[in-house]
C-alpha cells in the first residue's frame, strides 16, 4: 500500500527520484501511464498485470472501454528504479501531465500518482473542503 505526500524534483534529463518509502515495493518495477486529471498513475508490475487481466474482461463491443484502454496502453511505459531510486519519465507523459520541475508523489493506496506541484495544489485546494463536509457514505458500508 503507498501513503503519504513527497515533494521530488524532476532533473534535466526527465529523471525523478522515487519516496524512499516507496522504492521496496518498486524495485522490480513500475508501469508508468495516463491518470485521470491530467496526472500520472504508477503500478508496481505485477498490480498493472492485475488490471490488465480485469481490463480484458471488458466487450470489445463497449466504445468507451476501448477508448480507456486504448489511451491507458498506448501511453503506458515500463521503468526499472536505478540505484538511486531513480525513474525516467518519457516525454510525451511529462507533457500529459504539465510535469516541470516541482512534482508531487502521493500514494494511492494500490498506485503512486505523479502530479505537476501547481496542478496538485490546485486539485488539493479544490476538493479538501468536499472532503471535510462529505455527510453521506462515499463508499456504502465501509465509510
Amino acid at each position: 500500500m503507498f501513503l503519504g505526500t513527497h515533494e521530488p524534483r524532476l532533473d534535466d534529463k526527465g529523471r525523478l527520484i522515487l519516496p524512499a518509502k516507496f522504492r521496496d515495493e518498486l524495485a522490480s518495477g513500475l508501469v508508468i501511464t495516463k491518470g485521470q486529471e491530467r496526472c500520472l498513475y504508477g503500478f508496481p508490475a505485477a498490480e498493472f498485470a492485475t488490471i490488465t487481466e480485469s481490463l480484458r474482461q471488458a466487450p470489445v463491443t463497449s466504445k468507451s472501454a476501448r477508448d480507456y484502454m486504448r489511451v491507458m496502453f498506448a501511453g503506458a511505459h515500463d521503468e526499472i528504479p536505478d540505484r538511486q531510486g531513480r525513474i525516467t519519465i518519457p516525454q510525451g507523459l511529462r507533457t500529459y501531465a504539465g510535469l516541470t520541475k516541482d512534482c508531487v508523489v502521493i500514494g494511492a493506496n494500490t498506485r503512486v500518482e505523479i502530479w505537476d506541484a501547481a496542478s496538485w495544489n490546485e486539485y488539493l485546494t479544490d476538493r479538501e473542503n468536499g472532503f471535510a463536509e462529505v455527510s453521506e457514505e462515499v463508499f456504502p458500508g465501509l465509510f
